[in-house]
């Protein structure tokens, strides 16, 4: 038997209001503040955690991908923005142009310089995998370039405040409430972009949606790497490789094919691993077993990496992830959702307003059926389970973000709802800050809109 009590009702303080209020301060929700408070509205970012920069930084997901359509760069905007930043200060790591070409791309000595960087193109079938744009960078460098680049847009910065639940009258959310170490606190606004990556905002206020799962991983980064002796030995010795590597995989239970990476910062790598399926990102028991079975394994592989492996020596744990690593839990089933074929056939929506990789997304996927006022950004965004493995990666929830914080202003400045902001200005505003709306398909888009 379940047992339940009855909260009674109080008063809450109103801390805050702002044109557009941001829930969720990760990729998206970076995107979206900077993008509304640079198109002139005053802005509110809530973050539940002490840091900006969700899995990026927080869950150590080091390499920005899925962001290129062959040789064209699919998502530019903020994203390339950060990028640069953090390469100035050499704390990010890009091919060169050259190992990008078409003739050199999948050639072994460009697969040897930036393999185990992770800078390949996964998707593709043919091994050695092409070398493609993508970057690794430093989660700390990611934190400090989101810092920066919020102050200078003026963004009011919120961190330590959980969102709570969604303030919603006559199917129109009002704002939020977030508890914090002062107690409930509301913050309103006119427009509010859920970016939580689990969609808290929609769910609280009554948005369709389905619940899933995939992988749940505890991201580790080590030091004390010689990288250049643990290449050279998976170069030189591939049969003895081999057989260290199918061992370090069976201790850690389900990983990519690399399970470990390099990074911007000398001797240090990290390890987008182990895989934990079947276990939710929205149950506290499954988030407590992902943290202790994660450190558990990786354990049990230093141990191991450490006797067997060349340049592993002398390997040492520097940090777990502070961010359990979250791939799927809820999905938004919006005006549109976006299936698995839109993404693979590279359907083109006469509402595109971003990209990823080769595909498009409708500003109808990032719209809840029954809310009002609200806009959907990120890993959430209305599309099936099995669309969204293939289209929730960082860059372009960080596109999507930057759409949305075009598409509030947009309707803030109409004096319509974001329903009914035209995708067009989106579009051509989106464009004039550098980013890819998408509205120019590129050759290899497929067009059944008149299926519809």
């Amino acid at each position: 038997m379940i047992e339940t009590i009855h909260q009674p009702a109080r008063d809450i303080k109103v801390v805050d209001r702002s044109d557009v209020v941001v829930v969720g301060g990760g990729p998206a929700g970076i995107s979206a503040a900077v993008s509304a408070a640079r198109n002139g509205a005053s802005v509110t970012l809530l973050e539940r955690y002490p840091y900006v920069g969700g899995l990026a930084a927080g869950g150590m997901v080091l390499v920005l991908d899925d962001m290129i359509n062959e040789l064209e760069i699919t998502v530019r905007g903020i994203c390339m923005e950060m990028i640069e930043r953090m390469k100035v200060w050499g704390l990010c790591v890009t091919p060169t142009d050259r190992d990008r070409l078409i003739e050199f791309r999948d050639t072994p000595e460009a697969w040897q310089r930036w393999a185990r960087w992770g800078l390949f193109d996964f998707h593709t079938p043919s091994m050695p995998h092409p070398i493609c744009f993508s970057a690794a960078f430093d989660p700390d460098a990611f934190k400090r370039a989101s810092y920066d680049i919020l102050a200078l847009a003026g963004v009011k910065l919120r961190t330590h405040s959980w969102f709570s639940s969604a303030i919603v009258e006559d199917r129109t959310i009002k704002g939020v409430i977030c508890q914090t170490k002062a107690g409930m606190e509301a913050i309103l606004g006119d427009v509010v972009i859920d970016t939580t990556g689990d969609l808290d905002v929609a769910a609280s206020a009554g948005a369709s949606h389905i619940e899933s799962n995939f992988i749940l991983t505890t991201v580790s980064r080590w030091g004390g790497i010689d990288t250049d002796a643990a290449e050279r030995f998976e170069r030189e010795d591939p049969e003895a490789f081999k057989l260290v590597d199918h061992e370090a995989k069976r201790l850690i239970g389900g990983c990519w094919s690399f399970w470990w990476l390099k990074t911007p910062l000398p001797g240090v790598v990290w390890l987008n691993c182990p895989h934990m399926p079947k276990l939710s990102g929205l149950k506290v028991e499954d988030l407590t077993q992902a943290e202790l079975e994660g450190r558990a394994r990786i354990a049990r592989l230093l141990d191991f990496a450490r006797e067997k492996m060349p340049g592993f020596e002398n390997a040492y744990v520097v940090d777990f992830a502070p961010q359990t690593g979250v791939r799927q839990t809820r999905q938004l089933e919006g005006d549109y959702v976006v299936t698995k074929d839109d993404v693979m056939s590279r359907r083109h929506f006469a509402d595109t307003v971003c990209r990823g990789r080769d595909y498009y997304t409708p500003y109808r996927a990032m719209l809840p059926k029954e809310i009002d006022q609200l806009i959907v950004a990120g890993r959430h965004y209305s599309a099936t389970p099995q669309a969204q493995k293939s289209s929730r990666e960082i860059p372009p929830c960080m596109a999507m973000g930057e759409a949305a914080g075009v598409a509030a202003v947009v309707a803030l400045n109409a004096g319509t709802t974001v329903r009914k902001a035209d995708v067009k200005t989106i579009q051509k505003q989106m464009r004039a800050q550098g980013a890819d709306p998408g509205d120019v398909p590129s050759e290899n888009a497929t067009y059944l809109e008149a299926a519809e």
